[in-house]
């Protein structure tokens, strides 16, 4: 290739990335980065679905396990991390895989966002206070009209995220969605960009998708979210796969509901997931109805060409 070429694979949550960039970094003989916002926590591992031992045995992965939940870590850091990490690696290969499925982290590494604004602790518990007297419906009225963009796309049960974004608009008096979704930057990365979406039929994925969180509940998820209990107020628990635990363990509703929410919050987040990745022109699309080796021909080609 001319120039280093970074290999972007989105798609929804357990689409089947993982595997994909494995047989392309063999392929290639290059290595991963990670931009899964919550891979990177050592702590959190049944829960976010990290590649397995043996997959990180066959390809490096860089930004797995790089974290601990107890340090602060935001976007802006990790841009900066994961550039410097493509800088290394481009002096070794001419090409780089990174894969994963927070937004966010995506546009981080390809594109560059804003610094987030400070946000001083009188903001913060000025709006805490307001929840706790008020209620997320009151949260919800205010995001709806300081940033309607954000109130249509955020989790509506996910009050830490609303919470973030009305501290955001009112410490820089711009929407959390402008962060968001900034323009894209002209030549902001010394390297090309080929965007590839991993997708399947939507019905199959969410079966999928109810079939993970059984093997999850197997390998013992259940163990995991307890022994990170003292940690729920942390911002990397805020996530589907912990959150839902929570209340259980307070007795607030019993093991088969905690799990009903798990599924039903990874099918939602799937459906976000897509949502945001649908919206970016850029994503080349390929279908995993295909044998794993006919698609990684296509995915091949499309590259090389």
């Amino acid at each position: 290739m001319a120039q280093p070429t970074l290999i972007m694979v989105v798609g929804p949550t357990a689409v089947g990335k993982t595997e994909v960039c494995i047989q392309l970094a063999q392929h290639y003989h290059t290595e991963v980065i990670s931009t899964d916002s919550r891979q990177f926590y050592r702590e959190m591992t049944i829960g976010t679905a990290k590649p397995k031992p043996n997959e990180l045995a066959q390809v490096p992965h860089h930004l797995v396990d790089s974290l601990s939940i107890t340090q602060a870590y935001d976007v802006k850091q990790f841009e900066q991390d994961a550039l410097s990490i493509t800088e290394e690696l481009f002096q070794k290969y001419p090409l780089v895989i990174a894969t994963g499925g927070s937004g966010l982290y995506v546009k981080a590494l390809c594109e560059g966002i804003d610094a987030m604004p400070d946000i001083s602790d009188e903001c913060r518990n000025h709006w805490q206070k307001q929840y706790e007297a008020n209620g997320l419906s009151f949260l919800l009225e205010e995001l709806q009209r300081v940033d309607p963009t954000y109130h249509q796309q955020v989790d509506r049960q996910n009050h830490r995220r609303i919470l973030r974004a009305l501290e955001v608009y009112h410490s820089s008096g711009r929407p959390f969605s402008e962060f968001r979704k900034k323009q894209k930057r002209t030549n902001s990365r010394p390297f090309q960009i080929i965007k590839i979406g991993i997708t399947m039929d939507r019905n199959a994925l969410y079966q999928r998708i109810n079939l993970r969180v059984d093997q999850m509940i197997e390998a013992g998820l259940e163990a995991e979210a307890k022994a990170l209990l003292n940690y729920q107020h942390m911002n990397a628990l805020h996530t589907v796969g912990y959150q839902e635990w929570f209340p259980y363990f307070t007795g607030q509703y019993g093991q088969d509901e905690a799990i009903r929410l798990i599924k039903r919050n990874s099918r939602r987040y799937a459906k976000r997931q897509w949502t945001w990745f649908r919206n970016d022109p850029e994503v080349n699309w390929f279908d995993t109805d295909l044998l794993s080796s006919q698609l990684l021909a296509r995915l091949i080609r499309h590259i090389d060409q």
